[in-house]
């Protein structure tokens, strides 16, 4: 079996080896830039096709090693080949150190998000602040014709704000929801895909990793296009793309909570009110306060930091990361009746002093006319600062006393591990192919294409779409990206539209059978009488929803660049 596997998958490369190749180059360099590419790809969807049947793909995958190496080894076999025929500059392969080590990767303030934004969902996903959401928002809606349903998608939406973790998020509101939504009578179909659906909207709606990694991949290829061009250069910031995604992700939001109404009323049956039990308490207003005021109050901090110019993304990631071991604390004390509860509340008062302060008083030292005012805003930072940090030991304290700490750092250091490892990966991958040619290469392909630039747009779309059905986003991201954003930039479209085009359409990976990573894992937590092919067939409607929202920003590029250019005002 494995060495049928192989074959199959050698089989791929080499047939997807000559779709790569442009006649128009018929040079050893063209020749082997796409060579490379088909193999690269072949490979991959080999080995997403026959690799994955006995499990063990899903934990080699998220540790990133078959990718990453499939990236890097790909390119390094190439160029060495490429060295030994002499069509491959050799210097150019001893620059992948400093380019590494450089402000690309090692010392791109941006990627120092990642990490934060990753550590900042993990905590909140591990203080089991997703089940106080849910019980809430199904005692608020449950009683309406599709309440459930709209319970999840607002979760889902307030959840991606707040984690982002589109695996953790699934996993969560399946083991919660899905059981209380199919003991109602909704439709299984129906039920899954919402959950499964509202699980991604943390690749869409900020602040979402994907977004990060792209605003990376599209400020290069911007940066690139321009020196092409001989142009003014074009910077894309993580801001950027966050402004640019909001309003379509709450258009999304929208469409998902229309869909469930449109059953509700048409097919009442699929989706029925919430029966409750008489004895059952009614929710308080402190419960209602807490559950949905602390994530809407951290969503508000990092997203107002970085929206309203405060702080840049790495620094509002770090906000988002305190917070969130803030809000753990805080959750989690109640359950073991600590008394570090009034010091994690002192040290959120203490934050939110410390942000008014610094933006409404000079705190410069070394000023020879110091005022009083300043003086004494310096010695309240102080102090707020000393409060911080006592209240975030005591919140690691608490997350350590219930034995969740730990778990949660090594989960963010095995995704972010997995992030730059695949990243590594790909700048040799995308060294070794611009050295062989293979941006000309493209920009050709792509300029050539029936239809202008529109057409060129379109092909890109389809084949990232395509390729979302068997690979990852990060993959798409770190390998695609790079290759067609320079020349569609080019061509005269807008980077920050066209980013967020790019992000609308890796969401769909999620959803996309048969390798959607949101179908595996709500398979995984679903009970058995759900069928896989339910699942599926539930996630179909979502996914016409999101190319839905893609035709109209694609139409309407206001909805992705109206936000961006208000704020940058």
């Amino acid at each position: 079996m494995r060495t049928k596997s192989i074959a199959l998958a050698l089989i791929l490369s080499l047939g997807l080896s000559g779709c790569f190749t442009d006649e128009k180059h018929g040079n050893k360099n063209s020749l082997a830039a796409g060579a490379m590419v088909g193999a690269l790809v072949g490979g991959l969807i080999g080995y997403n096709l026959i690799g994955k049947g006995d499990g063990r793909w899903i934990g080699a995958l998220l540790m990133g090693y078959s990718v990453a190496l499939t990236l890097g080894g790909v390119a390094l076999i190439y160029a060495l080949i490429g060295i030994g025929l002499g069509v491959f500059p050799e210097p150019m392969l001893r620059s992948l150190p400093s380019r590494i080590q450089g402000g690309s990767i090692m010392q791109n303030t941006t990627l120092i998000a990642v990490p934060l934004f990753v550590l900042m969902g993990v905590i909140l996903e591990r203080s089991r602040v997703a089940e106080d959401l849910l019980h809430i928002a199904s005692r608020l809606l449950g009683k309406l014709n599709g309440g459930l349903g709209y319970a999840v998608v607002l979760v889902g939406a307030l959840l991606a704000a707040s984690t982002g973790i589109v695996g953790a998020t699934v996993i969560t509101m399946t083991l919660i929801a899905l059981p209380s939504m199919l003991k109602q009578g909704y439709d299984p179909r129906l039920a899954s895909g919402t959950i499964a659906a509202s699980g991604t909207l943390g690749q869409i709606i900020p602040p979402s990793i994907v977004l990060i990694l792209l605003a990376d991949a599209v400020s290069n290829a911007a940066s690139q296009a321009s020196l092409s061009s001989g142009g003014k250069s074009l910077v894309v910031s993580v801001g950027d793309l966050f402004a640019g995604a909001l309003i379509p992700g709450l258009m999304l939001v929208g469409l998902y909570l229309a869909w469930i109404a449109f059953n509700a009323v048409m097919r009442p049956a699929r989706c029925p009110a919430v029966t409750v039990d008489e004895d059952t308490a009614p929710l308080t207003l402190k419960e209602v306060a807490f559950g949905f005021g602390a994530p809407l109050a951290l969503i508000f901090a990092v997203l107002g930091a970085i929206l309203g110019g405060v702080a840049p993304p790495t620094e509002a990631a770090a906000i988002g990361a305190a917070g969130a071991i803030l809000l753990a604390g805080l959750r989690l004390s109640r359950e073991t009746s600590s008394r570090l509860t009034p010091v994690i509340m002192a040290g959120l008062i203490s934050l939110i002093l410390v942000l008014i302060v610094r933006n409404t008083m000079d705190l410069r030292l070394g000023v020879e006319d110091m005022s009083t005012a300043s003086l004494a805003g310096i010695i309240v930072t102080l102090i707020a600062s000393l409060i911080f940090f006592a209240a975030i030991g005591s919140g690691l304290l608490v997350l350590r006393r219930v034995r969740q700490l730990m778990p949660a750092l090594k989960s963010a250091t095995h995704i972010t591990s997995m992030v730059f490892l695949i990243l590594i990966g790909a700048s040799l991958f995308s060294l070794v192919f611009r050295g062989f040619g293979g941006d000309d290469i493209v920009k050709d392909v792509l300029h050539a294409m029936p239809g202008g630039r529109w057409g060129a747009l379109l092909m890109t779309m389809i084949v990232m779409f395509v390729l979302g059905f068997f690979l990852d986003f990060i993959e798409i991201v770190f390998v695609v990206v790079p290759l067609v954003a320079p020349p569609l930039i080019l061509l005269g479209f807008d980077p920050v539209w066209l980013a967020i085009l790019m992000a609308l359409n890796l969401q769909t990976s999620f959803l996309t059978p048969p390798f959607g990573f949101a179908l595996f894992y709500l398979r995984g937590a679903a009970p058995p009488e759900v069928s896989t092919m339910q699942i599926w067939r539930g996630a179909v409607p979502f996914i016409m929803l999101q190319l839905l929202l893609i035709a109209l920003v694609a139409t309407v590029p206001g909805l992705a660049t109206w936000l961006p250019s208000l704020i940058a005002k």
